[in-house]
């Protein structure tokens, strides 16, 4: 009897055997391989081609290369290009740039930009806070917990999205860009990032040290030792945040209208003072999930005690009606797509005619937007503010066009123009204020949000 189960159990371990080694590339196989490449002039013509070229280069689409219309219906002028350089700041530049338009309209102010070094230093402590008090409230649970693996795989970034600027300005307010200057650091944050990231972990794992029984003001108190190593490192790099400051208004002609002192809540209060936390929606257009319905991510957040990104998904052509809407109003809007696909950047087009790769490589890539956000090969990856579109005579959009960050040499002026198509395939996100949302869709808000969680390919930060 033994003998019978040791024989069959070696049959089943030669056929498992057997079956592992069908699944691998056989000499058989690769001769098939081998054999289905032609080689024919083509090819070589191609091949050595591609040796030295760049893709975009070949597959470029010279019969879209025609004069490219720059006229908007509804256009929200730009108050000047920034320029987020070597780091992954869109989120914070697009916000900043959304409510400077809005202060300068709304105060006739000549020229204003917000410091985003000021804000960009309170979010980078209130991420080492986040990471820190997410390993004290999970140091019970094992390295291997995914939500702890989680935690120390992403300790901090400059990455981020909309609710990040609205918990940010409401706690530290903002200040005029000359009193508080980019640094090296600021605008080049690869390094000091994984300083910051390297030595948040170390310190996590001090936490998770602590014996089990610590109170819980020991917890705290050696939180906040770490946190003053973190603030001093920030400091380093960035300057010190300014809390008085005097600044010289002048209106759109350019007069002096008053200098005053402020503190950096002041001048919120005083230039915008609207509430970001209540007064905007935020936008998704998720074809994996169900539409019409709230959702939340845990952990994707800014600060703390702050809210996590919670969203209304929708189908594109509802949040298309809310973005023209707030356009035709003269207000720009947060906005995130995923940028690097069909961008030809020197004229500062996105359309999915820009370049054609099927007759490059001699096949198709017909996924939708639905299958290449399941298989991970589209999401949103970075924020700019949108503010123009134009309209066809039946009142549809045909076109789009963002304020980017990426300088004034940028794309098309500093901005990139899209097309609706393209629109339709590769936006993601948009904010757009509650008085431009229907109230159907407004009574949504009032669902309990579906959570999902932190490590959701959807949801990686806007760079």
């Amino acid at each position: 009897m033994k003998l019978t189960h040791l024989l069959l159990s070696s049959a089943l371990l030669l056929g498992a055997t057997d079956a592992l080694a069908q699944g691998g590339i056989s000499p058989q196989m690769m001769e098939r391989l081998k054999a289905s490449y032609e080689g024919n002039a083509m090819d070589k013509a191609l091949r050595n081609a591609l040796g030295g070229t760049d893709i975009n280069t070949l597959a470029l689409n010279r019969e879209n290369m025609k004069g490219m219309d720059t006229h908007f219906t509804y256009e929200v002028k730009s108050k000047g290009i920034t320029d987020q350089q070597s780091s992954g700041r869109c989120w914070l530049f697009t916000g900043l740039n959304v409510l400077r338009a809005q202060a300068m309209k709304e105060h006739n102010l000549s020229q204003l930009e917000f410091s985003q070094a000021y804000n960009f230093f309170f979010d980078q402590l209130e991420k080492a806070n986040l990471f820190l008090q997410g390993v004290i409230d999970t140091r019970q649970l094992p390295m291997s917990d995914k939500t702890v693996e989680w935690l120390f795989r992403n300790p901090l970034s400059d990455g981020g999205q909309f609710t990040g600027i609205s918990d940010n300005i409401g706690k530290y307010g903002v200040v005029p860009k000359e009193v508080m200057p980019e640094t090296y650091s600021t605008n080049n944050t690869r390094v000091i990032a994984q300083l910051l990231s390297t030595k948040l972990r170390e310190q996590g794992l001090r936490l998770r040290e602590l014996p089990k029984n610590a109170k819980p003001a020991e917890v705290e108190l050696r939180k906040e030792e770490m946190l003053k190593v973190i603030y001093r490192m920030l400091t380093l790099a960035f300057g010190e945040p300014v809390e008085k400051f005097t600044w010289t208004r002048k209106d759109a002609d350019g007069k002096i209208v008053s200098t005053k002192e402020y503190t950096p809540m002041s001048f919120y209060k005083e230039f915008l003072g609207n509430d970001l936390t209540g007064n905007y929606v935020m936008l998704m257009n998720d074809p994996t999930r169900e539409y019409y319905k709230l959702y939340s991510i845990d952990y994707d957040r800014h600060v703390y005690d702050g809210r996590d990104w919670t969203y209304i998904n929708l189908p594109v052509e509802e949040i298309k009606k809310m973005g023209i809407e707030s356009l035709k109003n003269d207000v720009m809007m947060y906005f995130s797509c995923d940028v690097g696909k069909f961008l030809n950047s020197k004229r500062g087009l996105l359309d999915i005619n820009n370049f054609d790769y099927e007759s490059l490589m001699g096949t198709d890539f017909p996924m939708n937007k639905e299958q290449r956000v399941k298989t991970f090969a589209s999401g949103s990856s970075h924020a700019m503010t949108m503010m123009a579109v134009d309209l066809d005579a039946e009142g549809k959009p045909t076109k789009w066009m963002v304020e980017n960050s990426w300088g004034a040499e940028s794309g098309y002026k500093g901005h990139l123009i899209m097309t609706d198509e393209w629109f339709n395939e590769y936006m993601f996100r948009l904010v757009v204020e509650k008085r431009f949302v229907p109230a159907d869709i407004l009574k949504i808000l009032e669902q309990k949000p579906t959570r999902l969680p932190a490590w959701d390919p959807m949801f990686a930060d806007e760079e």
